[in-house]
């Protein structure tokens, strides 16, 4: 499987990058990125020899032979974001619909994907995204909008819409360089409180992020090829099947 991944200098992103990495039926992986990716963040030894990078500065547009390029590729996971944070709604919007719907709009002009293997577009939602827009909350319209429009745009084509909802999720303990450089201090130290609440309490929204990298990938395999949404506690569920 060829496999474009955006976003992979933040949380999800990057652990969907190692799980990328990790599996043995994935054989290349595109970056399509800003910025390359950090170098305090530890890779696997084949992270090298299996990656491509493509430094694209414009998330707005894309050259007819980059789109071409892209569209060989079998899936996409869309991780890129941030939260909405100290965003105005009309900056939130671009970044999180605009560019997303910018590169899937590309991808449908070069005829990604075939009748026999469709391509996958998988987009990391968020667990209250609300696609009806009548969230108060100004993050879950937006993210709605693409839950909404992404499926609509792919109507009639060889590309198939998957949405994942994740949870509460923090970086990993596994490596504490990303702990350090991806969140600041007072957000680890809420972390200690915040994740054995989640997990004792209402673990169905608590997303152990080691499991949504290897989540996203594996829905971007086609593991399940007819289901377009999945909730945090699908997520949950399911990704037991992949370890049995």
């Amino acid at each position: 499987m060829r496999l474009i991944l955006t976003g992979v200098t933040g949380v999800a992103g990057l652990a969907i990058y190692r799980a990328a990495l990790a599996d043995a039926t994935v054989q290349k992986i595109t970056l399509l990125t800003r910025r390359p990716v950090p170098s305090w963040a530890k890779l696997p030894p084949n992270a090298e020899e299996k990656t491509e990078i493509i430094i694209h500065k414009d998330f707005k547009s894309y050259p007819a032979d980059l789109s071409q390029r892209l569209a060989e590729h079998d899936g996409l996971i869309w991780a890129l974001g941030k939260s909405a944070v100290g965003m105005s709604e009309e900056e939130y919007t671009e970044l999180t619909y605009g560019y997303t719907m910018a590169a899937a709009r590309a991808l449908k002009d070069a005829g990604a994907g075939t009748p026999e293997r469709p391509f996958r577009f998988v987009f990391i939602s968020g667990e209250l995204a609300d696609p009806t827009g009548k969230s108060r909350q100004m993050w879950a319209r937006v993210k709605g909008r693409v839950e909404r429009e992404l499926p609509e745009l792919f109507q009639g084509t060889n590309m198939r819409a998957h949405i994942y909802r994740p949870g509460y999720f923090f970086p990993s303990k596994k490596y504490p360089e990303d702990r350090l450089n991806q969140r600041g201090a007072l957000a680890r130290a809420l972390d200690v409180i915040s994740t054995p609440l989640y997990q004792a309490l209402i673990p169905s929204v608590y997303t152990p992020v080691e499991d949504l990298g290897q989540f996203a990938v594996e829905v971007a395999k086609g593991r399940w090829p007819d289901q377009e949404l999945f909730r945090n506690a699908d997520m949950r569920r399911l990704i037991k099947e992949v370890r049995q």
